[in-house]
């Protein structure tokens, strides 16, 4: 399983870090709110112990090397305005799956873009995976364009591949390779807005 050097990640509006304790409040206002949830896998969080139990979670698995989650914090300080996430990771095809959500006060502003970019670049050049997946719901046409203008590829559709609170949901796989990354991203300095 891989190490997570060099964290937290800079870009220029956002610091990426491990989620801590002092986020509970912020992380709760993110994953409560059913709009921004709408198309997540699991229904929104209705406690606060429930984003307790999250950083808990997500602190081990940073240490066994299994995930990270990182929140998104404006550099000149604030609350936690959302978090990306790398899991699923398959260490011999040098792959993992990306996961993202941003609180809805904060939509197009480009900060997610910002964040994807700097996370992106991190798993490719630092943890050196060859492959990233995005599974995204075909109605969340705002992510599907996120992950398209990173150059993600459309790859399939899942059908039925979810239940989510009593709801049956398709997905469609989006997969960005290394090597597409690097054409486009050649340099260490290519994370912007």
């Amino acid at each position: 399983m891989p190490q997570f050097p060099e964290l937290p990640i800079r870009t220029p509006r956002l610091l990426l870090r491990p989620p801590c304790v002092d986020d509970t409040d912020a992380l709760f206002e993110v994953f409560s709110d059913a709009a921004g949830m709408r198309y997540w896998a699991s229904p929104p969080w209705t406690s606060r112990e429930q984003a307790l139990a999250q950083i808990a979670r997500d602190e081990a698995a940073r240490v066994a090397g299994s995930a990270l989650r990182l929140v998104l914090q404006p550099v000149d300080g604030g609350a936690a305005l959302g978090t990306v996430s790398l899991f699923g990771f398959h260490e011999q095809c040098a792959r993992a799956e990306i996961g993202y959500i941003l609180r809805r006060d904060v939509w197009g502003q480009g900060l997610m873009h910002e964040a994807l970019v700097g996370v992106i670049d991190y798993a490719m050049r630092t943890l050196a995976l060859r492959r990233i997946e995005a599974d995204i719901d075909p109605r969340n046409l705002p992510s599907i364009r996120s992950v398209e203008r990173l150059g993600f590829a459309r790859e399939g559709l899942l059908r039925e591949r979810w239940l989510v609170a009593g709801e049956v949901c398709d997905t469609v796989l989006y997969g960005l390779l290394a090597r597409e990354w690097a054409a486009t991203h050649g340099s260490r300095d290519a994370v912007s807005t």
